[in-house]
């Protein structure tokens, strides 16, 4: 199934809304996460893709499963 624009808009709102529950800058979630800050930024603004391998990383790096990001 393709990942529509309303999905990326949904899971980069949910990735910045649970980084910012954690008190993390986009830098540190890039950091912890091994993606470039603009890409964090591009992802929480619903204009870049991710992959599930991504999506895993920043979980992982939220404290986070998979499925509640």
């Amino acid at each position: 199934m393709m990942e529509t624009i309303n999905d990326r808009i949904r899971i980069g709102q949910r990735i910045a809304e649970l980084r910012k529950e954690k008190g993390m800058t986009q830098a540190q979630l890039a950091e912890q996460a091994c993606v470039l800050q603009p890409n964090i930024a591009r992802i929480e603004n619903g204009r870049y893709g991710i992959t599930i391998d991504v999506l895993a990383r920043i979980a992982e790096a939220l404290g986070k499963r998979i499925d509640l990001v």
